[in-house]
């Protein structure tokens, strides 16, 4: 059924993979004696370092300086981002009004007086003093520029800074680029060839999207090999110029996923290349690239090394990553293939350029442990003891040592004393320390340099790494112009740093899964990159679907409830594929459920709330024990990938353990539920959401009636057994499994409370309209569509772009109410991305989500193909164009990805469910009608912005109706917690689910705890001065104005008006939750006191409150100006979608408010006053902070 594993791997290779997340302090001890230098070589390399930084600090003034350069703008300085940030945008970047922003919005807020003087390069000095007049040029405040300056930009200044600064980014990418085609850096290359140094170029072009891409690069490569070929007449492997590839550019799904494709389609291009590298007798390196393709790199090697055609030659070259905890156990592996085939390999060890990328994805992803090692010293060990075992190799090996760190290189030296190999260098960086070794008037070692070739458009992503690692604070390069570090704490060994500092992981990076501190633990993910956990879960969720005959029926009191008629569920994917059956329920077994739950509900309200939060921490523990099951489960009941099905489990696993920790800290001690809760959840996230919505009842102390889709019953059955073993008891928590019938009865008994709802706008609507005819004020939350959009710009990264796109449009067969179905694309880039976009579409697979290569899966059933078909078949007929892919020959309900261009967003009328993108252009001048045109849809749901000018992202933040932003980054995927869940609009009434007000919502509180937050909120000044004026003419008593008074001064205390509050999350994210009230707000009944202690709050949060003819405050209208508006037909003001009722709404009016077309109106009940955190929508903001190709902020902290 499931098979995706490889069979068992040798012993050799199961070794590389158990150390794949290994105990750093473990592996780091188990170095220690490998590494070790004998006292003699201990003296002598430090006796070489302390030369070598001597000469390379005496030569540093008449280098090129942009070593200097780096460090003077480190990346902890807001200068040296801001430098970064321009270096990887600008050069890409097509029209000149973006630039010109681009160029404002970088340089404009720098101190960049500062650095002027700080460095004895000129070359600094120069830079520092051209930064300081071009950030004073494009500064828009009212500093006073000299009548110089000012009369440079009034002469058309724009274009002047922009040469000045493209010209320095251009310095800066010659200072790490040899040439821009391979016979220019050939011819570059000359000068340093004579003094002794050998080049090993890279064609640049990382992580190929498209088929088109990877060609591309692939005949770069081609033409590489023939040029360096035959420059290099008979020189040899050695002592000639040689080429490295980097195998994500020449195949567009270069993963573990694809590991078929990559051995079928890249496999034998690669072989091509080795064979024409032996042709030429020249050296081809296989370079190092991220963790998780690490095995897949060798399985190539494996088939390389082993070849016939490629017998005897010693060209064959793979880099290894001291900073990866398997890398001890890859050489043994390689010298042991090199050894068993008779072959001579290159083997070039470097410490590893994806430190940062490695670690934020360990968190993302929950992974047991780190790949890399958490601080660079432990590198350091690693490198020196991976680097004996090399050397001691020498029958099987040629050792390459890449290292700029003087130590180290020191070390090296005085290691292979009497042995071949040969040390290696960056272009760019490590030559000031290396002149001092070429050559045998120096040190007599080879020394190669490796040389990146290509335009500077294309040297993006490798230029940033190399900033990145400039500007690391713990950076060897960064330190050794930082006069303020003596030599000897510069060349101070690794063994002398843990022999003072011990062995332990850095303190700043805990483990994933204790990534949220002491309030919560992490859902732990799977490793699909890791063969020992590939077969371990292959075997448990066959294990799973084999023993199991998964039966589901309501269980009422804990007790199944079979009707005489049960349906097969079938798999979506492959309807040959019976995953079990499931009875529904009657109408007269819902009401039962609510008759048991109901009579149970006072006595769960009374359980403390521990003992509620560690039944559900218990249950979040079973979950983990029952991973596989439910992953399988959701793969073959909902047709979910094998990913997804991860991220669905650990996403219910947040939920539980989060609203444990809620309701233990926010809600306050003796705080009761509200009573019977209905839970109606959705088909398409069948554990998360269900898990969800009944944990967050339960917490708050609720008896639930829980009623899932009934696509997807037997998912939410095990996942109700599971609650009941861990504690929560059987008559406290129902399952009600059938159709719109069942639901309707139940939402329709007058013993419920209130209803948690995620589905359609049309059913919650409904379901609203029923509540609406009870007076007791029944809660509502509902988490409907959204019309999501994205706005991309010229200065977005377009691969990230694409990357996005399709996992926002095309994950889950697009079947998320976050999925992106509109991308607003400015017209300067548009056809380019437009271009790509459909390349990356061609290579998405799509068929039955049991394999892992598959990336898109099934839609859930005939009536969600056929209503996606007939909008299919409409928008082809209305569309300018459109790209589709074809689907393979399958068993089950699949439509093809396709994306449309309209010519407006006029032409999309509705939501739409499924795998179906559509594309418009706007002009940058543009970006506000759009945004209206956007709002216009009454949807706010989710929205993207992928821009690197921050303060466009700022406008858009400020305009946009959103409940969930995300800038340069994917807009699916919200984790619980840090990207708090849910709209408003059209999509949603609130709170957020994940958020700190949903507990609270369904909780009886006279008023609600505000979160601990990170900026405080503001009053709207203005309007209270009115108000207070306004109080003096109040036709009430000396105590009641004193009273009202003192709401003034609460109003300015207990505000979220502009506060904001900093959520945890993983590194390299910056995830915040701030509040915006409606422009408008209908305040109904009341009395003048009670109206106006309502007005004081609301006026103070900036909104505009309208009342009727007939309200006691019209009477202040003409003191109180624009802050107070009458209506002469309040209840048919269209964009007023929240109403605050100090006296109950008869029922006629709450049924008309109920049968308006648009948003579901808000009604909160205020009788007992009004507490305005109900009133806020909540604004949740992740804005991916690598976006510019590094974690800064990562890089920059000290080793500790």
């Amino acid at each position: 059924m499931f098979q995706f594993a490889h069979p068992e791997q040798s012993e050799l290779r199961q070794a590389i993979t158990m150390a794949y997340r290994c105990d750093e302090i473990q592996a780091v001890q188990n170095l220690l004696p490998q590494a070790q230098l004998s006292e003699s070589e201990q003296t002598a390399a430090h006796e070489l370092a302390k030369r070598l930084v001597t000469q390379v600090r005496e030569n540093r003034k008449k280098a090129n300086g942009v070593d200097a350069l780096m460090h003077e703008f480190s990346l902890s300085s807001e200068e040296g981002v801001a430098l970064m940030c321009l270096a990887e945008a600008l050069l890409r970047v097509p029209d000149a009004a973006t630039r010109d922003k681009l160029i404002q919005d970088k340089l404009a807020q720098g101190d960049w007086q500062s650095h002027l003087g700080n460095s004895p390069s000129l070359f600094v000095n120069a830079a520092a003093w051209g930064l300081l007049i071009t950030g004073k040029l494009t500064t828009t405040d009212t500093e006073k520029l000299s009548g110089s300056l000012s009369r440079i930009l009034n002469r058309g200044g724009a274009p002047l800074i922009r040469a000045g600064v493209d010209y320095g980014m251009k310095m800066l990418g010659k200072q790490f680029v040899t040439g821009q085609t391979i016979d220019e850096a050939l011819q570059n290359g000359k000068e340093r060839e004579k003094m002794g140094y050998r080049y090993s170029f890279d064609m640049l072009g990382e992580a190929a999207m498209t088929a088109a891409d990877a060609e591309r690069y692939y005949q770069d490569y081609v033409n590489a090999i023939h040029a360096i070929g035959k420059d290099a007449g008979d020189a040899g492997v050695y002592d000639g110029n040689g080429i490295s590839v980097k195998l994500s550019a020449i195949h567009p799904r270069y993963s573990r996923a694809q590991h078929e494709r990559v051995m079928t389609e890249l496999l034998p291009k690669l072989k091509q290349l080795f064979i024409l590298a032996k042709q030429y007798n020249i050296g081809l390196n296989i370079d190092a690239e991220e963790a998780n393709r690490l095995e897949l790199s060798l399985d190539l090697m494996e088939k390389l090394v082993s070849d016939p055609d490629l017998a005897g030659f010693n060209g064959i070259g793979f880099v290894v990553q001291a900073y990866q905890k398997r890398c001890p156990y890859v050489i043994d592996y390689l010298i042991h293939l090199a050894r068993k085939n008779q072959q001579k390999l290159m083997i070039r060890l470097v410490k590893g350029a994806y430190w940062d990328s490695e670690i934020k994805w360990a968190q993302v992803d929950g992974m047991s442990g780190y790949p890399v090692y958490t601080r660079k010293v432990h590198t350091d060990i690693s490198y020196l003891a991976c680097a004996r075992k090399l050397l001691d190799a020498q029958d099987a090996i040629f050792p390459q040592f890449a290292t700029h760190n003087a130590y180290t290189l020191a070390a090296i030296y005085q290691m292979g004393k009497g042995k071949e190999f040969e040390h290696q260098c960056l272009h760019g960086m490590g030559e000031t320390l290396y002149d001092q070794v070429v050559g045998e008037q120096n040190l007599g070692r080879r020394v190669r340099v490796y040389a990146p070739v290509g335009t500077h458009e294309t040297l993006l992503a490798y230029l940033v790494r190399r900033l990145l690692e400039n500007g690391a604070n713990t950076s060897f390069v960064n330190q050794i112009v930082d006069e303020n570090i003596s030599i000897e704490d510069l060349i101070r060994s690794p063994f002398d740093t843990l022999a003072a500092d011990g062995i332990h992981q850095h303190s700043a990076l805990s483990l994933p899964v204790n990534l949220y501190g002491d309030s919560r633990l992490n859902s732990r993910g799977v490793d699909l990159s890791n063969e020992i956990v590939l077969q371990n879960l292959q075997h448990a969720m066959n294990n799973a679907a084999l023993s199991n005959s998964f039966q589901a029926a309501s269980l009422i009191n804990g007790n199944s409830c079979e009707s005489a008629t049960s349906h097969p569920v079938l798999n979506p994917a492959n309807h040959d594929d019976v995953v079990g059956n499931v009875s529904f329920a009657s109408v007269n077994l819902a009401k039962e459920a609510i008759d048991i739950a109901t009579k149970a509900q006072e006595k769960w309200a009374n359980t403390s709330a521990a003992e509620r939060s560690g039944c559900l921490k218990k249950f979040a523990n079973l979950m983990e024990r029952d991973m596989p099951t439910l992953m399988m489960l959701a793969v073959r009941e909902a047709g979910k990938t094998l990913n997804n099905a991860i991220a669905e489990v650990r996403e219910a696993i947040d939920f539980a353990r989060y609203y444990a920790h809620e309701c233990e800290t926010t809600l306050p001690e003796k705080a009761k539920g509200v009573g019977v809760m209905v839970a109606i959840s959705p088909w398409n996230f069948p554990l998360a959401i269900f898990v969800g919505e009944v944990t967050a009842a339960l917490a708050a102390g609720n008896a639930v009636v829980a009623k899932p889709a009934e696509q997807t019953s037997l998912i939410a059955h095990f996942a109700v057994k599971l609650l009941h073993e861990a504690g929560i008891p059987t008559d406290v928590l129902q399952l009600v499994l059938g159709a719109g019938d069942v639901g309707a009865a139940l939402t329709q008994d007058a013993r419920i409370s209130g209803v948690i709802f995620t589905g359609s706008t049309e059913v919650a609507r409904l379901i609203n309209q029923t509540l609406a005819k009870r007076q007791d004020y029944p809660v509502l939350i509902a988490e409907t569509g959204g019309q999501n959009a994205m706005i991309v710009d010229s200065t977005a990264l377009p691969e990230q772009v694409v990357a996005d796109v399709l996992n926002s449009a095309f994950d889950s067969a697009g079947q998320r109410c976050s999925a992106l179905r509109v991308l607003c694309v400015q017209e300067d880039i548009a056809d380019k991305l437009i271009d790509m976009i459909k390349g990356a579409m061609n290579e998405l697979r799509v068929g039955d989500t049991s394999d892992l290569a598959v990336d898109v899966g099934a839609v859930i059933d005939q009536e969600a193909k056929d209503n996606l078909l007939n909008h299919i078949n409409k928008m082809k007929s209305i569309a300018l164009s459109h790209h589709e892919i074809r689907l393979p020959e399958n068993q089950g309900t699949f439509v093809a990805p396709i994306m449309f261009e309209l010519n407006n967003l006029y032409d999309l009328k509705r939501e739409v469910f499924g795998p179906v993108l559509h594309v418009i252009r706007y002009r940058a001048n543009e970006l506000d009608d759009l945004i209206d045109r956007i709002n216009e849809k009454g949807y706010a749901l989710t929205h993207g912005i992928h821009s690197r000018i921050d303060h466009t992202v700022k406008h858009i933040r400020s305009r946009i109706e959103a409940g969930n932003v995300y800038v340069n980054r994917n807009i699916v995927g919200a984790v619980v917690g840090v990207q708090p869940f849910g709209g408003h609009g059209l999509s949603g009434t609130g709170p957020k689910a994940g958020g700190s007000f949903y507990l609270q919502r369904l909780s009886r509180l006279t008023r609600w705890a505000l979160p601990k937050l990170t900026q405080l909120g503001t009053a709207d000044e203005t309007a209270l001065s009115k108000i207070q004026a306004a109080l003096h003419d109040l036709d009430v008593s000396a105590d009641v104005k004193l009273s009202l008074a003192g709401k003034l001064g609460q109003a300015r205390v207990y505000t979220l008006r502009d506060a904001e509050m900093l959520l945890p999350s993983c590194t390299g994210e910056r995830n915040t939750l701030r509040w915006h009230a409606p422009k408008q707000v209908a305040l109904y009944g009341g009395h003048v006191a009670n109206a106006f202690a309502a007005l004081i709050e609301l006026a103070a949060a900036g909104v505009q409150v309208v009342v009727a003819a007939d309200s006691p405050l019209t009477a202040y209208q003409a003191k109180l100006g624009h802050i107070l508006r009458v209506s002469n037909h309040l209840v048919g003001e269209p964009h007023i979608q929240t109403w605050v009722a100090l006296d109950i709404l008869p029922s006629e009016l709450s049924q008309q408010l109920a049968q308006r077309d648009g948003a579901i109106v808000r009604v909160i009940d205020a009788r007992w006053g009004l507490d305005m955190a109900r009133v806020y929508e909540e604004i949740s903001c992740s804005i991916n902070t690598t976006a510019a190709g590094g974690n800064a902020s990562l890089m920059a902290i000290s080793d500790k």
